[in-house]
């Protein structure tokens, strides 16, 4: 097990105790993607296709850029996960250590983590997980998740291998925690621990049939006390606790042209948190995530980037000014 850097950011966060150094601590989610543009999805049968602007592998998933999402906006952020001795762990490694994000890893036999991303010039994605890096029995130290647990006021929990069994240390520890169950159909079994012992739920809507009931269905099995599903270009919804009635959050205007999609619901997450952190009311900490949803979905999926805090605070201003003066 190691750690690259140090503690980064811009001193301490908003509302935190002199005795937790890290705000937010993300716990799995680190890997490696290659990005495919493809002419179309699905993709059309042919013996081969040329690929314009080409074909990349970059580090980057969805813990990475939750984590790169929190650390712009000057949260300071921790990512633990397990890392192999390969290629794509070395840029793993590189990403952290050139964003100024701490890492702690712990060592994965069955390699990094790593993606095939389709992307169509629409920038709808399909991706390909590689499901031989990791195993049943992986585990994080809890000794590990323990002492990190100790240092920080948040937990970010992936859904991924093995950051389930991590869930009742974090509990133990007094943390409260967030998940993101991405395209959960309501169902599966793998993703009710998540689904049932966060205090924040993200998921997408894309698998759900009536995302209404699935957003009761959270808040009244679990302990969430803020469920948020995702929906494209349909905006988003949250409910605040079992009983209350789902609430719309419309897109945000992007502030160029939509190039993918990639990373859209990581950044959402990231804003979204920055916001919940701060004690803002969740109204506007959807707003805080439509609007860096939006940015993402500006960048090229071969680029790792996220909106800053100047930027995101200047976007949210000006949506408040231009509807107090509708």
């Amino acid at each position: 097990m190691s750690d690259h850097g140090s503690d980064f950011g811009n001193g301490p966060g908003p509302g935190t105790g002199t005795d937790r150094d890290i705000d937010v601590l993300v716990l799995g989610g680190a890997g490696v993607d290659t990005i495919v543009y493809v002419p179309e999805l699905p993709v059309p049968f042919a013996d081969s296709h040329m690929i314009r602007p080409g074909i990349r592998t970059r580090a980057g998933q969805s813990g990475d850029f939750v984590a790169l999402g929190l650390h712009r906006l000057g949260l300071r952020t921790h990512h633990l996960d397990m890392v192999g001795a390969d290629p794509e762990g070395d840029l793993v490694r590189a990403f952290h250590r050139d964003q100024g994000i701490p890492l702690t890893e712990v060592p994965q036999p069955a390699g990094t983590k790593r993606a095939v991303n389709l992307v169509d010039p629409e920038g709808r994605r399909l991706s390909l997980y590689d499901a031989t890096r990791g195993h049943d029995d992986d585990r994080l130290p809890p000794a590990t998740v323990k002492a990190l647990a100790a240092r920080s006021r948040h937990a970010h929990v992936s859904l991924t291998q093995p950051c389930a069994h991590a869930l009742p240390l974090l509990r133990d520890a007094g943390l409260t925690v967030s998940t993101d169950l991405h395209n959960w159909d309501g169902r599966d079994a793998y993703h009710q621990p998540f689904a049932y012992e966060a205090d924040l739920v993200f998921l997408s809507a894309t698998a759900l049939d009536d995302p209404g009931a699935t957003l009761r269905d959270i808040a009244a099995r679990g302990r969430a006390r803020v469920v948020v599903v995702t929906d494209g270009a349909d905006g988003a919804w949250y409910l605040t606790g079992s009983g209350a009635e789902p609430v719309h959050v419309p897109t945000a205007v992007p502030p160029a042209p939509v190039v993918d999609s990639n990373g859209a619901g990581d950044a959402f997450a990231a804003a979204f948190l920055y916001a919940w952190l701060a004690g803002e009311p969740v109204d506007r900490c959807a707003r805080y995530g439509a609007v860096a949803g939006a940015y993402a979905c500006t960048v090229p999926a071969t680029r790792a980037d996220a909106i800053g805090r100047a930027a995101l605070l200047a976007a949210v201003g000006d949506e408040a000014a231009a509807e107090a003066g509708a």
